[in-house]
């Protein structure tokens, strides 16, 4: 008969690797308890972890987009805003040359309509949001209208340039009293609209963009998410603003000054149609990119319910397996202590 051998020293160690695995085992139930999610997809899930690890991936890219599209909704309601204001300040110009034209002839009050329209429009397309300028279209970085009220300024340079060479003399020549009305409508429509409609704008006033900021709203949708300086709307009221206040601070007769006010509500009208038309078309761009959210919002909610199925865990079994297992350490623990107390010295006489 042969007597197999062990130790105290055997059943320790034994009882010690024991120990860390149930260790090891109980951070990861705990991390399931907390997360609700498996510690170790991979392990758990085997060949299906590729397919959560891709709706995980998928998850994460239409989150990016979300987050994206709250920044063009944010930027294309500050964009709104500020149409709103160029619209409101264009209506009270109107009002204020449709009076003018109707008998009310108030010469300091038009002109002081003009200038506040002028600064209201060089403050609205100059806003920024997060540091970036609204109306500059692609060349966020950059500050995209000129200020007409400063002398040095190269839209004022532009347009004291344009009007000595065409009536010879500056505006503050006595000789502005003899325009006359035939002269003002050809200055307006040889020199002025050409050069506001045309290069002139961006050679002098504007350092915005013709290109608008386009933004991916979807995995397969993108949209226009800005508006430029350079619209027609924005020309015309500038163009408007500008006329009178240059015009109206000389002596110009009464026939010439008629013809001012009749060119100017025409232009006012047009630049109030083409705001509400650019106010419409960034309206539907925010539109879309509010649906776009919704869509994606939707789809992540699936995906994470799916992701969810495969990888969840539940709360209760995982709270019962850490208990399990805490329960099972301090055993290990009092059964070590035992064992450790264990010697044939007790025993020897």
């Amino acid at each position: 008969m042969k007597i197999s051998f062990v130790s105290t020293n055997a059943i320790s160690q034994t009882l010690r690797y024991q120990m860390m695995r149930m260790q090891a085992d109980l951070v990861e139930r705990q991390e399931e308890m907390t997360s609700g999610r498996l510690a170790d997809p991979g392990r758990s899930l085997g060949a299906r972890a590729g397919f959560s690890f891709s709706m995980s991936r998928e998850v994460t890219r239409l989150e990016g987009l979300v987050d994206a599209n709250s920044l063009a909704s944010g930027r294309l309601s500050a964009t709104q805003d500020g149409l709103t204001q160029l619209n409101t300040i264009s209506q009270e110009m109107l009002s204020t040359l449709t009076a003018a034209m109707s008998g009310v002839d108030d010469t300091a009050v038009v002109q002081t309509s003009a200038k506040r329209t002028l600064e209201t429009l060089t403050s609205v397309l100059n806003s920024n949001l997060n540091g970036e300028y609204l109306f500059a279209g692609i060349n966020t970085d950059v500050k995209p209208l000129n200020d007409f009220s400063d002398p040095a300024s190269p839209n004022k340079a532009q347009f004291d340039a344009q009007f000595l060479a065409y009536f010879g003399f500056s505006q503050s020549d006595p000789a502005a009293s003899g325009i006359t009305a035939a002269q003002i409508e050809g200055f307006l429509d040889s020199v002025l609209e050409p050069s506001f409609m045309g290069t002139g704008w961006q050679a002098a006033w504007s350092n915005a963009a013709d290109q608008t900021i386009t933004s991916r709203i979807a995995p397969n949708e993108t949209a226009e998410t800005s508006v430029t300086a350079n619209g027609d709307g924005m020309r015309k009221l500038a163009m408007t603003a500008a006329v009178l206040t240059e015009f109206l601070q000389m002596p110009v007769g009464e026939e010439a000054r008629r013809t001012i006010y009749e060119r100017t509500t025409t232009m006012v009208g047009e630049a109030i149609a083409d705001l509400a038309s650019t106010q419409s078309q960034a309206g539907i761009a925010e539109k879309r990119v509010e649906d776009a959210s919704d869509r994606i919002s939707s789809q992540i909610d699936l995906l994470k319910t799916f992701v969810g199925d495969l990888e969840g865990v539940d709360p209760y079994e995982a709270s019962t397996r850490v208990n399990a297992l805490l329960t099972q350490i301090e055993t290990s623990y009092a059964l070590t202590a035992r064992i450790q107390q264990l010697s044939l010295l007790r025993y020897l006489p």
